[in-house]
């Protein structure tokens, strides 16, 4: 979900950073930031919201000659979007960006902390700087430290970390999240990327960084490594279509939308679903004080989603649910009483008929909660709460990863409603959790199945008529389905 960006040269560094995240704004992000180091001192800047916020920020920025930068957008995980939480992340002399979870940070977190180091955001990123600055405030190694830093992480990371003590390098790992190296068009600065976008036009041959691989490169080389072994990287070439490299390689963005769903789901649950329990840093459990009934609306895809979310709501939190489709809502003279909590549910935020009906329930005073997919959009705003599905930007026609992380967000929802209200057993819960868990595997459709599905398309193209049949959770899916 998030973008990572970066750059060694003596190219015009802020511009260069700047417009390779605006390259990737089509993958979706609530904050983004900047980090330059010229002549041994930081430059750092950070923006809620778009990165023309970003670009403000930097307007009295004209950084000139060598530099090494970093930039970062941000989908909020760990902790709210915040410029505190906007990466890069600062220790005393170093900054990191960072996509991916690190799984195993609160352990991390927590030593570090006893050791003295001390933490300023939310997130799991920071733990990664604070590391590499514990490691290299006994070695003085930088590239030793760094080594010794991902050896201790667990999860998913695509890192570049930047450090004073070595202004003309940029230090790089990945693992489970893609990263990018390429050399510039004249072979004489380094860029870095998490996707091909940010680089067309810059570079023609390019690394695409394998899971364990690890490394630093100056403005000129790239050093290398897998299990402590320096290795070969292979250059290839970039693909010189900006839509194509936006695509990642599928044909069309409905088919990337389709394949991605899996990645987008286990997002989705980052940071909500913990071992026994789910958590929400958006809500807190005094939203439901009082409330004897929830009712939901939204429109087309939402309010299928809605549907979905009316059978696992009352399932789990044994409360009163009602769906409603937000165009009829407005004009039926509703009855609301303050007893409901009022749901609203739109990829975009900015559904006309979903926003006035989610205005309507706020006049009548109406505790209110959106699930939406782009924060700082018009329900977010208007609303008491919300919960972002972090799906990411969906440009194919049908709804695909919208409707899949709407529901679930409701069945997290649903579970976090039952823990609050304690409807079910804790067995029972630790149950819905382990089938959670396996969804982002069950959506992922495996290469081998490409073939197949392109045959079976071609055998349906031309059918006169689709019966989708479903019972339970699963009649929703049937109508969005047709």
């Amino acid at each position: 979900m998030c973008g990572i960006v970066g750059y060694l040269g003596n190219k015009n560094i802020k511009n260069i950073l700047l417009d390779g995240l605006k390259d990737l704004e089509y993958r979706g992000y609530d904050s983004a930031g900047i980090a330059l180091l010229q002549n041994s001192t930081f430059h750092t800047f950070k923006a809620l919201g778009k990165i023309v916020n970003l670009e403000e920020k930097m307007k009295q920025c004209e950084p000139k000659s060598f530099g090494v930068g970093i930039g970062h957008t941000r989908w909020a995980t760990h902790g709210k979007p915040t410029e505190l939480n906007a990466h890069p992340h600062l220790g005393e002399y170093s900054y990191v960006v960072h996509n991916g979870i690190i799984e195993n940070y609160k352990e991390l977190k927590n030593e570090l902390q006893e050791k003295g180091h001390k933490f300023v955001s939310q997130t799991d990123t920071e733990v990664i700087v604070h590391l590499f600055e514990n490691y290299f405030n006994v070695s003085n190694d930088p590239f030793d430290a760094f080594t010794k830093t991902i050896s201790r992480l667990e999860g998913a990371y695509a890192t570049l970390l930047v450090t004073q003590s070595e202004n003309e390098k940029v230090f790089f790992a990945k693992q489970g999240s893609p990263l990018i190296i390429a050399h510039g068009n004249d072979n004489d600065d380094m860029l870095f990327s998490s996707s091909d976008a940010p680089l067309i036009g810059l570079a023609k041959d390019v690394i695409y960084l394998e899971d364990g691989h690890y490394g630093y490169a100056t403005a000129t080389e790239v050093s290398l490594f897998e299990d402590g072994k320096t290795i070969k990287g292979s250059f290839s070439a970039l693909p010189q279509s900006r839509q194509y490299a936006q695509k990642e390689g599928y044909n069309f963005f409905m088919e990337k939308e389709i394949y991605e769903q899996s990645s987008v789901l286990a997002d989705c649950m980052i940071g909500r679903v913990q071992d026994n329990s789910i958590d929400f840093d958006e809500i807190t459990p005094d939203i439901f004080d009082g409330i004897n009934e929830v009712k939901i609306c939204a429109c087309g895809t939402s309010y299928h989603s809605g549907l979905t979310a009316s059978y696992l709501i009352e399932r789990h939190a044994k409360i009163r649910t009602s769906v409603e489709i937000a165009s009829e809502f407005r004009y039926k003279e509703p009855l609301m009483t303050k007893d409901t909590l009022f749901v609203v549910v739109s990829q975009s935020g900015e559904t006309a008929d979903t926003l006035e009906a989610l205005k309507m329930a706020k006049a009548k005073g109406l505790k209110t909660l959106v699930i939406c997919n782009v924060d700082n959009s018009s329900m977010v705003r208007e609303s008491d709460a919300a919960i972002l599905t972090r799906a990411g930007i969906e440009k194919g026609v049908a709804s695909t990863k919208a409707f899949s992380t709407q529901v679930t967000v409701f069945w997290m929802l649903s579970l976090y409603m039952a823990q609050v209200r304690s409807t079910m057993e804790r067995s029972e819960i630790e149950k819905e959790i382990h089938a959670l868990l396996e969804v982002p595997n069950a959506a992922k459709v495996e290469d081998s199945m490409r073939e197949k599905l392109h045959r079976l398309s071609k055998r349906y193209l031309h059918g006169h008529g689709f019966f989708f049949i479903g019972r339970d959770v699963f009649f929703p899916l049937a109508l969005e389905g047709a």
